[in-house]
């Protein structure tokens, strides 16, 4: 839960540094040093480079940030036409002698 004071921007993970900390770019362009939230150790929710994320900044230190959640990535089903189509498939005769 954010407290009233901070920031809250969306942004993709550039970089995944050690000690569960992240370089992330906001959509301006600019990049923040990020930590997960204690609720995303708790449940091993898994980051990594190209994740979009949203994020709580403090007004104090713009260069900081916390990650709050990540964001799933929108999946479009395959159409029929793109699915590979296999012709019929022979069954093997096995000879008596």
């Amino acid at each position: 839960m954010a407290s009233a004071n901070t920031i809250e921007l969306e942004g993709t993970i550039v970089a995944v540094l050690p000690g569960t900390m992240f370089r992330v770019e906001l959509d301006n362009h600019h990049q923040v040093l990020a930590h997960i939230s204690g609720k995303m150790r708790k449940n091993f929710v898994r980051l990594t480079y190209g994740d979009r994320v949203k994020l709580e900044m403090s007004p104090h230190d713009l260069t900081k940030a916390r990650i709050l959640y990540r964001i799933d990535k929108v999946h479009s089903s395959p159409s029929p036409t793109l699915q590979s189509t296999k012709g019929p498939t022979k069954k093997s005769s096995s000879k008596h002698s």
